[in-house]
């Protein structure tokens, strides 16, 4: 009987223990329904994969004490109203840091809540107003569309003899932006503009009528910008199937296994965003990618842009503990120049590190890889690696 009773109160001080580890909650605010779900999905499995690995090893080491990582995702079903409600919720938990929203509509929806309650927030949104002064509490998690398709356009101008292109985007605010940023950016490098002007509404499923007007002006090189992950499919389909055999290209990361489900070899040659690529992985990010891998039965080739954030979150609350519970440490320390170790690439000089001051006049962008993927056969190769500042 004593034995049972010495048993049942080491469970109880076990259980009792587990119970009592402090946790630290990362929100999520992003698009998990719809045609634009790959993006948030990519996000949240990105962040649950990294979360468990932390607490199967017993939690995250801070300030010598260890925590639990918790996220608390919220689909805002790519509706601005819907994610400043998500972002309220945030708000009303205590939640300190957040990562998303996808898309420009809905990171500017939520910039009064975050600031207001002093929510670090990190968006996948290319509007620049989220992260020049004075807005302060917004840090852009990947690599823009300005910031990407300079180099990109001058190594299929370089290497591929690209010297027309023809642009066509959805017609709503980011998409249309990010066109108008991209012509320029192929004007100033002096590439022909033969196609400005040609836009879809946002759930077009043909794009016969479309494209064939931008075919017959015979551009080398097609953009389809701001592209939802739905979407790419049917229009490189299409502008197959009309006979276009030039590259195409979009300034926003996109699954490999979206691409081949939808357009199976018509995606050859197409090009988009990518993050830390298997040519400059290491061990750590390769166990990562099997772990996520057997958690969800598939990988999303797009979380090699989604990685990072929850990293970058818990690598500075370490360097300064008073950050768990206050945003403002946190951006202090960012605005310290502050860096740490990147486990996640081969190079053992390669830093965690904000950037963007070259960009938005301040460090308010994760320092992730500049690696532009072709899509070949099924698989994405890598074309270069680069970054920005």
């Amino acid at each position: 009987m004593k034995k049972f009773v010495r048993l049942g109160f080491l469970v109880s001080l076990i259980c009792g223990s587990l119970l009592a580890q402090d946790t630290i909650k990362i929100g999520f605010v992003g698009t998990l329904s719809g045609a634009n779900a790959a993006w948030g999905t990519s996000n949240v499995r990105s962040m649950e994969t990294s979360a468990d690995i932390y607490n199967k090893n017993g939690g995250v080491e801070i300030g010598g004490k260890k925590y639990k990582v918790e996220i608390v995702p919220f689909d805002d079903a790519f509706d601005p109203k819907i994610a400043v409600a998500g972002m309220e919720k945030m708000a009303q938990e205590g939640i300190k840091y957040v990562v998303g929203p996808n898309d420009d509509a809905q990171a500017i929806a939520v910039k009064p809540i975050a600031e207001r309650n002093k929510i670090v927030y990190f968006p996948y949104a290319f509007d620049k107003s989220l992260y020049v002064k004075p807005a302060n509490y917004a840090v852009f998690g990947m690599i823009a569309s300005y910031q990407w398709e300079p180099s990109v356009y001058k190594w299929l101008k370089d290497n591929k003899d690209v010297k027309s292109v023809a642009f066509i985007a959805a017609n709503a605010a980011d998409p249309l932006n990010q066109r108008d940023n991209g012509i320029k950016i192929a004007q100033d490098l002096g590439l022909k503009v033969v196609e400005a002007k040609a836009t879809y509404k946002a759930d077009t499923r043909d794009f016969f009528s479309v494209i064939t007007p931008i075919i017959k002006k015979k551009p080398d090189l097609l953009v389809l910008s701001g592209v939802s992950p739905a979407t790419a499919p049917l229009i490189i389909k299409t502008a197959r199937q009309l006979g276009f055999k030039g590259y195409m290209a979009a300034g926003t990361a996109l699954d490999a296994s979206i691409l081949k489900e939808g357009a199976g070899d018509a995606a050859n040659g197409f090009i988009c965003q990518g993050g830390a690529d298997a040519s400059i992985q290491s061990e750590k990010m390769e166990k990562w990618v099997e772990h996520y891998t057997n958690k969800y039965g598939e990988y999303n080739d797009e979380s090699n842009t989604k990685v990072f954030a929850l990293e970058y979150i818990l690598a500075v609350m370490k360097s300064n503990p008073k950050a768990i519970n206050d945003a403002d440490e946190f951006l202090k320390t960012v605005d310290s120049g502050w860096s740490a170790p990147n486990l996640f690439f081969k190079d053992k000089d390669a830093k965690l590190k904000f950037v963007g001051k070259t960009t938005f006049g301040q460090n308010r962008q994760l320092g992730v890889p500049l690696t532009p993927k072709i899509y070949k056969n099924g698989k994405f190769e890598t074309l270069f690696v680069g970054q920005a500042d």
